[in-house]
């Protein structure tokens, strides 16, 4: 997919950004502590500051890219993976395999675009550094809001699967605000580690949760089926879309799948911990493949064991009984994923704010006061989404329209036709990566524009 041309590209990231700069003094330049490659350099600063900024510069590039992988376990395959046998319901199963596979390709592609990107400008340490590059200090900002915005979407359906989890497990009558405040807390406590590197070893109770989750509700729903009049011929799925399948509904499933493979706006933050960044490849390509098998899987299993009846998240058509047991065994998995949102979120604002103090290592007393406060504050924001979007398909769908179109499709293919491409759009090897591009331009674009519609007119209907 073009990758040879970009691939050819990131040797000679170093030279490339010291000549942009040499043209244009208005390329973006790293701060000033990106530069200082040294933290005991550092003249104006104690002896005790010196050395936190050591530890923590040592504390904050301890993520190979095996680490990697299993941190965008955590982040990709979470609830996403929950709405699929649903989204294949409303598609059918031609439909839905298809979209599933092609969806899947498209993200991939994109995720490593973004990476590519990290890897010619190493000044960039989150996706905002990006839309500086882009648009200037405007754009920035414009990719910071968008960025926490989505992520706090996800960490809000997180809280509102907590909440579906809690009362399900517990059968209580108990009011679902006080739920949403105990998934809060958790998502919280699950929150508090700064850097990725501890993340990842939740990562793998992360991944063990949600294949052992699923794989009960497969299996459940698989005996349910089986046990029936008739077997398994007696499952009312379908190889073609609903018949009250309309615009919305089915806009409202293939945003779902969107959402589903929305990896790609944390890859520069998680990169930043890296000890060899350009080992990112083989984790995007592996996470990928990863997710195109699990989720077509997951997708196509579920709905031919339910049939037409599939519920969102999937794990409540297990029947009472096994989807309390899915569900106890997936907390993990909706508290680590959810908890791993807040603090790519965390660490984006942290380390701007404090991005010239040793405050931003996280060792110290006010490292952590002010660490903690903000991870406090971004899952009080999050508890309220969950409240105020108490639908759990329509939370991952206005997320996956609104923000992730972007963040994940078309802004990284206007990434390549501006901070990659090399040489002559025309040129033979430009040619074939510019067509791949623009195909994912136009993908995003569909999402935004057409999924957005659908919601509103989504919404419109449920309050009707």
């Amino acid at each position: 997919m073009g990758n040879e041309a970009i691939n050819s590209q990131l040797p000679h990231h170093h030279n490339a950004v010291a000549l942009d700069e040499e043209k244009d003094p208005t390329v973006f330049q790293p701060p000033k502590y990106l530069d200082d490659r040294d933290p005991s350099s550092h003249s104006s600063q104690t002896e005790f500051e010196r050395d936190r900024m050591i530890q923590g510069s040592e504390k904050f590039n301890r993520l190979g890219w095996k680490r990697l992988t299993i941190v965008l376990i955590v982040e990709a395959i979470a609830l996403g993976s929950l709405s699929l046998p649903a989204a294949f319901a409303t598609l059918g199963m031609v439909a839905g395999v298809i979209c599933s596979v092609v969806i899947g390709l498209i993200a991939t592609y994109a995720s490593f675009i973004v990476g590519a990107v990290k890897i010619k400008y190493p000044q960039v340490e989150n996706y905002g550094d990006i839309g500086r590059l882009l648009l200037g200090e405007a754009g920035f900002w414009i990719i910071t809001a968008v960025f926490v915005l989505s992520l706090l979407l996800g960490v809000g359906s997180h809280c509102l699967t907590g909440i579906i989890a809690l009362v399900r497990i517990t059968e209580s009558d108990i009011c679902t605000v006080i739920f949403g405040l105990v998934s809060a807390i958790i998502l919280l406590l699950a929150a508090i580690p700064p850097t990725f590197a501890e993340l990842a070893v939740l990562g793998y109770i992360d991944f063990a949760s949600i294949v052992i989750a699923i794989g009960i509700t497969i299996i459940a729903t698989g005996v349910q089926r089986a046990q029936n009049p008739g077997g398994l011929a007696s499952s009312t799925w379908s190889a073609w879309p609903k018949e009250d399948a309309d615009f919305p509904k089915v806009m409202v499933a293939i945003n779902n799948i969107v959402f589903a493979y929305s990896f790609a706006p944390t890859l520069p933050t998680f990169m930043t911990e890296m000890h060899t960044p350009k080992d990112y490849v083989k984790s995007v390509y592996l996470i990928g493949f990863i997710e195109i098998i699990l989720y077509t899987l997951i997708g196509s299993l579920v709905y031919c064991f339910v049939g037409q009846e599939v519920q969102s998240p999937a794990l409540l058509s297990a029947g009472p009984l096994v989807s309390r047991i899915a569900f106890g065994v997936a907390l993990p998995v909706i508290f680590i994923s959810g908890s791993i949102n807040t603090s790519v979120i965390a660490r984006y604002l942290h380390g701007h704010v404090y991005r010239n103090s040793v405050v931003r290592y996280v060792n110290t007393k006010m490292g952590w006061i002010t660490w903690i406060a903000l991870v406090s504050v971004l899952t009080f924001l999050s508890w309220i989404v969950a409240e105020a979007i108490p639908v759990f398909s329509d939370m991952l769908s206005i997320c996956a329209a609104l923000f992730n179109s972007g963040l994940c499709f078309y802004v990284p293919s206007v990434m390549w036709l501006v901070l990659l491409k090399d040489g002559s759009l025309l040129s033979g090897e430009n040619v074939r990566t510019a067509f791949y591009n623009g195909v994912v331009f136009l993908f995003g674009i569909g999402v935004l524009v057409c999924g957005m519609y659908a919601n509103i007119l989504n919404l419109v209907s449920e309050v009707k």
